[in-house]
């Protein structure tokens, strides 16, 4: 599990951009490379930047038979989780952006997502399935705390009874629990933690930012104490 070209605190080694979409390849940004030679391979932290993304909606529907759900929200783009198998790392090269360290470094965010969210459950004909979050990117990722971007949405569902169902891999869903236990009680959400290992040594390179393991599963217990049906994935 030794990665010496990886930088402490990220899963990808470079940046790579997928050939279907004809751009050209980059190992790394240009200071990523200076501050390579500079440091002589003990490189520096990467900085998360994130850019204001402001879409027309917000809910993503999907005609999967394969799929559980036909509608789901991701209030952000990119990952800071930064987990080295993430299937939604491709997603960055429709922005130019490599799926390696872009992905979880250049993060976008939709501060209009809430908003956007109550227009489109208040349009006429609007039929209400479950709406899932955390289908491509984590809705609890480190700048949720800065942005609090998955709560506003949180908020309308509970506000117009609409059922949601919750996937992550941090235990900072539980600083919603003032909104998931009331919606918890009309039968309205569910909450599944992902858990991939418990031994450090094996959990860090796969997901360098994700909580500790053993923090998602008291998470687990905490969210079924208090009502809010949660389980491991």
């Amino acid at each position: 599990m030794h990665r010496p070209d990886v930088r402490h605190g990220r899963g990808a080694p470079e940046n790579r951009t997928p050939t279907r979409f004809n751009l050209k390849e980059r190992e790394a940004d240009g200071d990523w490379l200076d501050a390579r030679e500079e440091h002589d391979g003990d490189l520096p932290p990467l900085r998360t930047t994130v850019t204001v993304e402001k879409p027309k909606t917000v809910i993503t529907r999907n005609m999967s038979p394969d799929i559980g759900f036909d509608r789901s929200i991701n209030a952000y783009r990119g990952c800071e989780h930064g987990c080295i198998y993430c299937f939604a790392r491709p997603t960055h090269a429709f922005h130019d952006l490599s799926p390696g360290l872009d992905f979880e470094s250049k993060l976008f965010a939709k501060p209009d997502a809430p908003a956007l969210l109550r227009e489109e459950l208040g349009r006429k004909g609007y039929s209400p399935r479950p709406i899932a979050m955390g289908t491509n990117t984590d809705p609890y990722q480190p700048i949720e705390g800065k942005w609090r971007i998955t709560r506003g949405c949180v908020e309308v569902l509970l506000e117009t009874r609409h059922p949601l169902t919750i996937t992550t891999k941090s235990d900072r869903v539980l600083r919603d629990l003032d909104l998931l236990v009331p919606m918890a009680e009309q039968k309205l959400v569910s909450v599944a933690l992902s858990v991939t290992s418990l031994t450090p040594e094996i959990s860090r390179p796969l997901e360098p930012r994700a909580p500790a393991g053993r923090k998602r599963l008291a998470a687990v217990k905490r969210l079924n104490e208090a009502g809010v049906p949660a389980w491991v994935a």
